[in-house]
């Protein structure tokens, strides 16, 4: 990592490009300086390759997924600092502050991103074999950890706070697409249901002018 740092500042350097960033990473602990990280140096062309697949089929879905809602919401985005593929629907009500306590990640970036009421779902390349999608509700409403069923292996988790879907649960599936977005609309609604969202307004059906 540190000679991969040094590089493009070097190369960016050559360009007449002065480029300040933050030189740690974020959302991981410890994390070690760019500058100084002799340790992070291996690369792996096949896994890199299949993480690039795993978002770009996960991207499909969740846009598919993102099309069935006219409320606020934000677009499928790559969050840096937890390396997942995130989308998130919002209530149109303000939260309670968040209390921070991210790693290496400042307090007041947590408190804007979680401004407002929101069910948030993606994918991870953590929590099993072949990373999760994943769901959460902030802030979380009382039942929701107990509103989705265990239908399809997906689970809530205590520990993180979200609902998690394996991977491999939905590659080998029959039919992945149908197993995901059930996934996805099943935690919405958790969300929705619990939190007393006002559902009637924002949300869609895609195919409704098909008929």
């Amino acid at each position: 990592m540190a000679e991969f740092h040094a590089e493009v500042f070097e190369a960016l350097g050559s360009l007449g490009i002065e480029a300040a960033i933050r030189g740690v990473p974020n959302e991981v602990d410890p994390a070690i300086p760019f500058a100084e990280d002799h340790q992070h140096a291996s690369y792996d062309p096949g896994a890199i390759r299949l993480f690039w697949q795993q978002l770009v089929q996960s991207d499909r879905v969740l846009n598919e997924f993102r099309s069935r809602f006219r409320g606020k919401a934000s677009h499928v985005h790559f969050f840096w600092g937890g390396m997942d593929l995130a989308y998130a629907r919002f209530s149109g009500r303000v939260a309670p502050t968040h209390p921070g306590g991210v790693p290496n990640c400042a307090d007041w970036v947590m408190v804007e991103g979680y401004s407002h009421e929101l069910s948030s779902c993606g994918f991870w390349p953590g929590g099993g074999d072949e990373g999760s999608f994943y769901a959460y509700s902030y802030p979380e409403p009382a039942g929701y950890a107990e509103y989705v069923s265990d239908a399809d292996g997906a689970a809530y988790s205590n520990d993180a706070r979200l609902y998690l879907l394996p991977h491999e649960n939905v590659r080998t599936a029959q039919n992945p697409d149908k197993m995901l977005l059930r996934f996805l609309q099943s935690t919405y609604e958790a969300a929705a249901e619990t939190g007393l969202w006002n559902r009637a307004g924002p949300e869609a059906d895609p195919a409704r002018w098909r008929r």
